[in-house]
């Protein structure tokens, strides 16, 4: 029986597919709907041949992934988890990446009165003052984490039988569109937000505190600690993700006309505050 071209065609890309070196990442949420992973990844795969296979998971499911061998590296946004990651002799070679905020976003009501509020802390105790619902990531994810770190330093424990904190234990998206749609309140990363911006009525209240910063690191799998790791490849990604060529399209990425990502480190971290 005679086969057609296109027969051939798809036999070859089939076979291709399978033959390509594969990188496996593991990613926080905010990199995957945001969109930014196709503006970083997509130019890394052509120059290479290689295919990045990705998973997007909160950063602390990331960064299990990465102690289980699982992935042979991790783009995250957790740096307290990421320092402990790699004394722990998981990974090598973390780099800076990118940065940009968290913000907590409302009800346009705002019944906890947080609006152009600068201290996130202090906005918290508010919100659970007021009664208002709370919407929490619940996961370990990188936003999770920091929320934690924000009610330690109100000194308040979010607790649903003191007030109405929900613990969803979802993306970002997700979390978002809860908090609209309960009228309530959501730490997010931005450009989570800026993505859903359109579709959502929750408005940014609470920006600008220098604990917000939200930098973003990639390491690494040590591959003394897993040998399957593909090493080397994962440090030719991390050479191009922070090379000059990359940087410029990662400062060229908008949503909706508004940039939500800055290359090297918040100026919070210059600082020595986090």
């Amino acid at each position: 029986m005679r086969r057609s071209p296109v027969f051939f065609l798809i036999i070859f890309l089939f076979y291709g597919l399978f033959a390509a070196e594969t990188l496996k990442l593991a990613t926080t949420t905010s990199t995957f709907e945001t969109g930014i992973l196709d503006v970083i990844v997509k130019p890394f795969e052509k120059k290479n041949g290689v295919a990045v296979h990705i998973i997007s998971v909160g950063s602390g499911k990331a960064i299990k992934l990465g102690e289980n061998g699982d992935v042979d590296l991790i783009l995250v946004h957790s740096r307290p988890a990421e320092d402990a990651f790699v004394a722990a002799g998981f990974g090598v070679d973390r780099r800076d990446v990118m940065y940009n905020d968290f913000i907590i976003v409302g009800p346009a009501a705002d019944p906890a009165k947080i609006a152009g509020t600068k201290d996130a802390a202090a906005a918290l105790k508010k919100i659970a003052g007021s009664g208002a619902p709370f919407i929490s990531r619940g996961d370990d994810s990188g936003t999770h984490q920091k929320e934690r770190s924000l009610w330690k330093a109100a000194d308040t424990v979010p607790d649903a039988k003191k007030f109405r904190y929900v613990e969803a234990g979802q993306g970002m998206s997700a979390v978002i569109r809860m908090a609209d749609e309960l009228k309530g309140y959501a730490l997010t990363d931005r450009g989570t937000y800026e993505k859903l911006r359109a579709t959502v009525t929750s408005l940014p209240l609470v920006e600008g505190d220098p604990r917000l910063a939200n930098p973003y690191g990639i390491i690494a799998v040590d591959p003394k600690k897993h040998p399957q790791a593909h090493y080397d490849l994962a440090k030719r990604f991390i050479e191009w993700i922070t090379s000059p060529e990359c940087r410029k399209l990662i400062e060229g990425f908008n949503i909706n006309g508004r940039r939500v990502f800055f290359t090297g480190v918040p100026p919070s971290d210059r600082q020595g505050v986090r």
